[in-house]
């Protein structure tokens, strides 16, 4: 059963646009979402629920509620309208609250899957996603592991077939030497059992964080025959030495990839790394002010790897079809690319799965 999720914005203006044959070949397309963050892709419904449930059952908590996740769980239960992005980004606190058990964690796992597998009649029919590489930074919490965590997670993923989902373990740009250490391990260890780990993710803060302590950690995923994608020049703070630096450990993907400098292209063109696209997040986040000017285009004229992901479907109030609407649609309300373009877009992504 596909879970409800709305759209709006610039995916839902591309979307509008679309002659329904246009929209018919979207739907069918098969799509890789390979850069969809957990936490970021509960549907609200859900989210809520889960708020609700968190309530009802608050004054059990041993652990002390802060004001800010207090606040958050109400907010939520009121039903707060995500028309800001800060809107969503100050409910995080309120999201790892709701989401600190195995219990919760595996609803919210399931609910993010149901949303990119299931089939959706709202969707034609079809799933929004022919595979899925989640992504989630393990979180030890007073009533789970890391490693449980992730077993949490795995054990949802993997009610679908390989060749529909698998997991990217992140590592936050904030954690210390011994958390990230253990997530590495962590990811090594199952993907060793035959769980289902395919890669590693480098996310969080993009002006966080010393990128010297993380080399060891993405050499030894690469060891393991994990793949690394890493969240890169998201900002144009991020400094070109260090955006080099990541380069050096030799990542199969890049997120973002917003501003690179030319060294830096030239590096990523060598060694043909896929960029993982997120258009909507780029366009709210306003790291691209206009879709004319996002940096899609000069990877489409070089004919360089991409993936259009969705990045986080609950601020965005995106879909993957969404995003796949703004490649196809006539401007101003997308970039006007044919059939075939769109096509050869798709199959890139399918092309650099980690499975």
């Amino acid at each position: 059963m596909a879970v409800a999720h709305t759209v709006a914005g610039y995916a839902a203006d591309a979307l509008a646009s679309l002659t329904p044959a246009q929209l018919e070949f979207l739907q069918k397309l098969p799509k890789a979402e390979l850069h969809a963050h957990l936490n970021g892709s509960i549907p609200f419904p859900v989210l809520q629920q889960l708020a609700n449930d968190f309530s009802s059952t608050a004054d059990g908590n041993a652990a002390p509620l802060s004001d800010a996740v207090r606040a958050g769980i109400q907010r939520l239960q009121d039903g707060v309208v995500l028309d800001e992005l800060n809107d969503f980004f100050g409910l995080f606190p309120a999201i790892y609250a709701i989401t600190s058990t195995p219990a919760t964690l595996r609803r919210a796992a399931r609910a993010v899957l149901e949303f990119f597998l299931a089939p959706n009649e709202a969707n034609g029919g079809y799933p929004q996603a022919a595979y899925l590489e989640l992504r989630s930074t393990p979180r030890e919490t007073p009533a789970m592991s890391r490693r449980q965590y992730i077993e949490t997670v795995l054990d949802e993923l993997e009610q679908y077939p390989p060749e529909r989902a698998a997991l990217i373990v992140s590592l936050d740009r904030r954690m210390d030497r011994t958390a990230a250490a253990e997530c590495i391990e962590c990811a090594v260890s199952l993907k060793k059992a035959g769980r289902r780990v395919v890669g590693v993710d480098l996310c969080g803060d993009p002006k966080a964080g010393n990128m010297d302590e993380f080399a060891e950690y993405f050499r030894a995923a690469k060891e393991a025959g994990l793949g690394v994608t890493l969240h890169i020049a998201e900002v144009p703070e991020c400094p070109a030495p260090e955006t080099l630096q990541l380069l050096s450990f030799k990542p199969n993907r890049l997120g973002h990839a917003t501003f690179l400098d030319d060294a830096a292209k030239r590096i990523v063109h060598t060694e043909e790394m896929c960029i993982e696209i997120c258009l909507s997040s780029n366009l709210l986040c306003k790291t691209v002010h206009t879709l004319d000017a996002h940096h899609i285009r000069y990877y489409i004229g070089h004919n360089h790897p991409i993936a259009v992901c969705t990045d986080d479907i609950l601020p965005f109030r995106n879909t993957l079809v969404g995003e796949y609407a703004l490649l196809l649609a006539a401007p101003p309300f997308g970039l006007g690319l044919t059939q075939a373009e769109v096509e050869k877009i798709a199959k890139m992504g399918m092309d650099s799965r980690f499975w």
